[in-house]
C-alpha cells in the first residue's frame, strides 16, 4: 500500500490508517529528515520480527534504533542519561542525529537479547513525529539502503514502493528524501564520540 501525505499538514485520518496498520503487527516505510526508514511499533512484535526479516538478521542480533517524538520516553529504554549528553542531545534533537546511549532492560527484553545500547532518534520531520506522537509510543526502525553500492540510499518513495511492496504493508510517500544518512553520536560514557558523520553537525 502507497499512502500519500503532505508532511507539512498531514491529514489525521491517514495518519490513524498507519496507527492501525502497525498496531496489527505491520512494517511500514516512513520518512525521517534523513533517509527513508523501515519501522514497527515498539510494542509490536509480529512487527519487529517482519523488521528483522526485511533486514535479513536476527532479531535478538539486529541494530535497530527507536525513532521517537521527543526526549520524554527515552528513559523507559535507557539508562540514567549524564547531564552533558543530556543537553547535547536537547540541542540537537529535533535533527539528524542517531545518539547511541546505554540501553536498560527493556531494551533486553524487546530484543530477546542482553542488549547494552540502543541508537535514539528524533527526526527533524512533520510527518513522523505527529505519528510517533498520536501511537503514543517510539517506533523501531532501521535504514532503507539501496542495493547500488554508489547511490547508497533509496530516496524515491516510489521506487521503494515497487521493490517492497510485497515485503511491507505501507510505505509513506512524502515526497523525495535526502541521501545523507544521521549523523551517529556515541554517548555510552561521559564523552560525546562521532562514530559516523552524516547529515548532522554537532556544535
Amino acid at each position: 500500500m502507497l499512502i500519500d501525505i503532505f508532511p507539512d499538514n498531514p491529514d489525521q485520518r491517514k495518519i490513524d490508517q498507519v496507527i492501525d496498520i502497525l498496531n496489527h503487527g505491520g512494517l511500514i516505510v516512513v520518512p525521517t529528515d534523513t533517509i527513508y526508514a523501515f519501522a514497527a511499533s515498539v510494542k509490536s512484535k509480529k512487527g519487529l520480527e517482519k523488521l528483522a526479516k526485511i533486514k535479513n538478521v536476527k532479531l535478538n542480533k539486529s541494530e535497530f534504533s527507536l525513532i521517537c517524538d521527543d526526549l520524554s520516553e527515552i528513559s523507559t529504554y535507557t539508562k540514567p542519561i549524564d547531564r552533558k549528553v543530556f543537553r547535547t542531545m536537547k540541542n540537537a534533537f529535533p535533527g539528524p542525529f542517531t545518539f547511541i546511549l546505554n540501553a536498560n532492560n527493556n531494551i533486553a527484553k524487546l530484543f530477546g537479547t542482553n542488549k547494552k545500547e540502543v541508537g535514539i532518534r528524533v527526526p527533524d520531520h512533520g510527518f513522523t513525529r505527529s505519528l510517533i506522537k498520536s501511537l503514543g509510543h517510539p517506533l523501531v526502525s532501521s535504514s532503507v539502503h539501496d542495493d547500488d553500492e554508489i547511490i547508497q540510499y533509496t530516496t524515491d518513495p516510489l521506487t521503494i514502493f515497487e521493490r517492497h511492496e510485497n515485503d511491507v504493508d505501507a510505505v509513506i510517500n512524502c515526497g523525495y528524501g535526502k541521501n545523507v544518512a544521521s549523523t551517529i553520536v556515541k554517548c555510552t560514557d561521559y564523552n560525546s564520540t562521532i562514530l559516523r558523520q552524516g547529515a548532522g553537525n554537532i556544535s
